[in-house]
């Protein structure tokens, strides 16, 4: 049994074959999915997804590519619309410095800040986008958690060494996608050998970053077993155990799922 702790099953890739794309994982052992937001102004587009898939939980928030289009939501409304039974999250939001064109680094950091506040706020597990922003980012989630502690994971992580140690000290999950199944991921399965076993989470990130054997196809849900496969052999560990480790994890950061 597994969950993909973070795909995005609204994306229009999807939109043809959404139920051939949920039995499809579900015929691969992954018996949850977590569809993420990436615009508060979506929430909608999300629960009735979630309401109409037992198999699929969601959560609200802004992509720090959105930011500029969604500068200004309260923490207060963004808790406020996870409230609904089926949302056990808040975000994805966070920092993303990779592309010239995104968001102002300000409004990234102001609309990151208002999600923590919604996490705390909520009492729900934040998903944090971190990408190329490392040091920025280890600065604002130290400064944060000394405001007043949250839960968080650090999702498809392919941030350095640092960030994950940081993370961890400050209490926070790691989540990895297919990218530590590359041939040339050998830092980031080395970062994952040291993450504490009860952190440790697993997603698709679908339908972007496919593992192998499916590089350069769409990704879905189904292949999270792909990348949790790659995951137990970086440690160790037989794939059935791996399993049931991640799907407690999962359990435990988004204790709202068992609800």
């Amino acid at each position: 049994m597994l969950i993909d702790s973070h795909c995005h099953l609204d994306f229009p890739d999807f939109a043809q074959d959404l139920p051939g794309v949920i039995a499809r994982a579900e015929a691969a052992g992954v018996t949850g999915m977590l569809t993420i937001s990436t615009r508060v102004a979506k929430a909608d587009t999300y629960r009735v997804l979630a309401e109409a898939h037992p198999q699929v939980w969601y959560t609200v928030g802004t992509h720090p590519h959105g930011a500029a289009e969604e500068p200004g939501v309260p923490a207060a409304d963004i808790a406020a619309l996870a409230a609904h039974p089926r949302c056990i999250g808040i975000g994805e939001a966070g920092l993303d410095y990779h592309y010239a064109d995104a968001a102002p680094e300000a409004v990234q950091e102001r609309v990151f800040r208002a999600h923590i506040a919604a996490a705390r706020e909520s009492g729900l597990p934040l998903v944090i986008h971190a990408r190329d922003a490392d040091h920025h980012m280890e600065a604002i989630l130290v400064e944060e958690m000394r405001r007043g502690p949250f839960k968080a994971v650090l999702h498809c992580f392919s941030s350095g060494a640092r960030l994950a140690e940081v993370g961890v000290e400050l209490g926070l999950s790691i989540s990895f996608s297919g990218i530590v199944t590359f041939r040339r991921s050998h830092d980031l399965r080395a970062i994952a050998a040291r993450v504490p076993r009860d952190r440790l989470l697993v997603e698709t990130d679908a339908p972007f970053l496919a593992p192998e054997p499916y590089r350069g196809r769409t990704n879905e849900p189904a292949y999270t077993a792909d990348t949790a496969r790659a995951l137990a052999a970086t440690l160790d560990l037989p794939f059935e155990e791996f399993c049931a480790l991640t799907t407690a994890n999962f359990h435990r950061l988004f204790d709202k799922a068992a609800a």
